[in-house]
């Protein structure tokens, strides 16, 4: 032979796409959605930021002292950190917010294995533990010249919402839900770069869309499904969390139900549940869901036919 083929164990292909270049580029797009929040609400966001990063970061980092492995270096802390400030109130206690990171990295994150082994996203586990544990400071969005309720509550309440204000974000919220053109922008980075496709953003908010359409007493009025499309975290958590790569069914097939699912359950929590919001619950019963999904979407290996026969001519 006048060719030599050397044989080593698997992977054979490898990728120069790292973790901490996937999360780097998640961090630039959160970017725009960072820097809205700042400008919008002020110094104490950025002390709400600093502080939910900080927590992430050094949990990780004391983590990874105790267990002799270090892991900090992924920048997986960093997004988890600066998600779970995005989708903060920005008066919010400090301690809270601390308090918050420590959860999100320790209980949900490490304590299940670390990084690719956490079985639901951290950032929104830790703001469910705290909207549980804290109603009241978590849903206090009072600050300054935002003293009313949120526009998602006041389009539930049957009430008129400024839409220009709610797509430019000049509203009350969560320190990065409230502009629907600077998360958009964000989006655009992500699938530009190739960090996510559309599977699961788009059967997530064409099926909310569809249901709202359906259910929610307004029909398809394009200025009310705006208004439910542009409050609250929907474009953040669609864009940004339901497309987390641990925590999102693997099998195509499997995110486009995955997808489904999440628009039926945000729907049904804001149109019949008790709170204007949804996204964060649904996204976390979609997580808990994904092993079910991806056992019901897995693909038939090749050489086999359905039902499991080896097929042989």
């Amino acid at each position: 032979m006048s060719e030599l083929f050397q044989i080593s164990s698997n992977p054979h292909i490898r990728s120069r796409v790292t973790t901490s270049g996937i999360m780097m580029g998640v961090l630039l797009a959160l970017m725009p959605a960072t820097g809205f929040g700042i400008y919008h609400f002020g110094p104490r966001a950025v002390l709400v930021i600093i502080v939910t990063v900080a927590s992430c970061e050094l949990t990780e980092l004391l983590f990874g002292l105790l267990r002799k492995k270090m892991t900090i270096g992924d920048l997986s802390a960093a997004v988890t950190g600066l998600l779970l400030a995005l989708n903060l109130p920005v008066s919010i206690p400090l301690w809270m917010a601390a308090l918050g990171g420590v959860f999100a990295i320790l209980i949900v994150k490490l304590l299940f294995g670390g990084l690719g082994q956490n079985f639901m996203n951290p950032a929104l586990g830790a703001r469910c533990f705290l909207l549980i544990s804290f109603p009241t400071a978590m849903t206090n969005f009072a600050y300054d010249a935002f003293t009313g309720a949120t526009p998602l509550a006041a389009l539930k309440a049957g009430e008129s919402v400024n839409l220009v204000d709610m797509v430019f974000g000049n509203t009350g919220g969560t320190i990065g839900e409230t502009s629907a053109i600077a998360i958009l922008i964000g989006a655009c980075i992500l699938l530009i770069t190739g960090i996510i496709d559309l599977r699961i953003p788009a059967s997530y908010l064409v099926t909310f869309v569809l249901f709202v359409g359906l259910f929610g007493g307004n029909g398809f009025d394009p200025a009310y499904l705006t208004a439910q499309l542009s409050g609250g975290g929907l474009l953040l958590g669609a864009f940004f969390m339901a497309t987390d790569y641990v925590t999102r069914p693997i099998t195509g097939r499997g995110q486009y139900v995955y997808g489904i699912f999440l628009g039926l359950m945000t729907g049904i929590f804001r149109l019949f549940g008790p709170g204007a919001e949804g996204v964060s619950y649904a996204i976390i019963l979609g997580n808990l869901l994904v092993p079910l999904i991806e056992k019901m979407t897995k693909p038939t290996a090749f050489g086999y036919a359905k039902g499991g026969k080896r097929y042989a001519k």
